[in-house]
């Protein structure tokens, strides 16, 4: 059992790790160069897509999705209110409107019939759809892509807690059976570290051209695309075609990315263990305290282990028992503040009520969860819960 201070969550790097960033530093390429196609080809395998797109954050990834699918002012995009606001802010930066679905108040997940709410406020202007795999549990993508394409709206995944998760027919999230793009994150907190990162997945190749070159600046390279014939006898030149931004991912993160990539059925095994552990020691905590819900079906790589806790009940504020757990040593956090509470978002539609979101918001609180924790370090983390609650 580890004595020391358990964060929610951190990365595992080891000595092949840093001996892949070293090796990189000491080649020729720090970025753009050959560690950034391995990793995408690598990432692709994984995940059986046949294209893979690496960016420098899942952020950039959301971006370049839904530029790539033409998301643009005029339109909108639907969102559930449970998920980091990158979500919805890469709707924004294309200059495009958010719509804030409501969530299933158990799983905090986006669900047909919050989908389908929602696009009765879109008023006929939803353009795409984003939902979120939050924690790692897959959505029900089979019944939110029937419902989306009914509507003739594109679909991308946002998979940034989703890496090592599987689908309901034993697939990786990130295949895209049933979407058009899905995207995720290699911040350190998550099952892969890139330092930061991000990658994109998609089944069709015009996607994967748009993203791969507005990532660069929306510049083109290659002489058979040129406008000015002339430049395929130039060998200086280039031309940018398309508006595009700087969101490549250098070298360095690759070969961690890379690196990282070899270890994550050891990453995704290791996280499920200290999840069905932490579920065996949570049930003496029931009904005040419930494990994190799933869905039927899916086997998620769980990027967080959040827990459910009747607060009320318990007759303690949430700030006050994440406050008593660190005194413990034990790092919490809460997944998410709602989209729709965000001032931004309030100023600019107005204070919204979410039935599922609010429900959900109040409960949760995310316990540590990282390969690196012992395989005592969860009954630690419950011993102290609940003495905090007082059980």
């Amino acid at each position: 059992m580890s004595d020391g201070f358990l964060p929610y969550g951190r990365q595992w790097i080891d000595d092949d790790d840093i001996a892949a960033v070293t090796a990189c530093l000491t080649s020729d390429f720090l970025t753009t160069g050959p560690r950034v196609d391995a990793f995408e080809a690598a990432f692709a395998q994984a995940v059986s897509a046949p294209h893979a797109l690496s960016c420098h954050s899942a952020t950039a990834g959301l971006h370049l999705a839904y530029d790539a699918l033409g998301l643009g002012p005029g339109d909108c995009a639907i969102v559930p209110a449970l998920t980091f606001v990158a979500t919805a802010n890469a709707a924004r930066y294309c200059g495009a409107d958010v719509v804030i679905a409501d969530v299933d108040p158990e799983t905090g997940l986006m669900s047909p019939e919050t989908l389908a709410e929602a696009l009765q406020r879109s008023q006929g202007r939803a353009r795409l759809i984003a939902p979120v795999h939050l924690a790692g549990v897959a959505c029900d993508m089979p019944a939110l892509s029937a419902l989306a394409h009914d509507h003739g709206l594109s679909v991308v995944e946002d998979a940034s807690h989703a890496v090592g998760s599987l689908d309901e027919t034993g697939a990786p999230v990130g295949a895209c059976p049933y979407s058009d793009a899905a995207v995720f994150s290699f911040h350190p907190v998550k099952t892969l570290a890139c330092g930061e990162g991000g990658m994109v997945t998609t089944q069709n190749p015009e996607i994967a051209d748009r993203v791969a070159h507005a990532r660069s600046h929306g510049v083109v390279r290659e002489p058979d695309r040129f406008e000015r014939a002339e430049g395929a006898t130039e060998p200086w030149w280039y031309e940018m075609q398309a508006l595009g931004w700087n969101y490549r991912m250098p070298d360095i993160n690759a070969a961690l990315g890379l690196s990282q990539l070899n270890k994550l059925s050891r990453f995704a095994q290791r996280r499920r263990l200290l999840a069905s552990v932490y579920d065996a020691a949570l049930s003496e905590l029931a009904p005040l305290v419930q494990s994190p819900a799933g869905r039927a079906g899916v086997d998620p790589c769980r990027h967080l282990y959040n827990v459910r806790i009747d607060f009320c009940a318990a007759g303690q504020s949430r700030a006050d028992v994440m406050t008593a757990l660190k005194d413990q040593g034990i790092g919490t956090q809460v997944h998410y503040i709602p989209v729709h509470h965000h001032p931004y978002y309030k100023a600019l539609y107005g204070e919204q009520t979410l039935p599922g979101a609010e429900r959900h918001y109040a409960r949760t609180l995310s316990l540590p969860l990282y390969p690196a924790m012992s395989d005592d370090d969860p009954a630690r983390v419950v011993s102290a819960l609940k003495a905090v609650l007082g059980l």
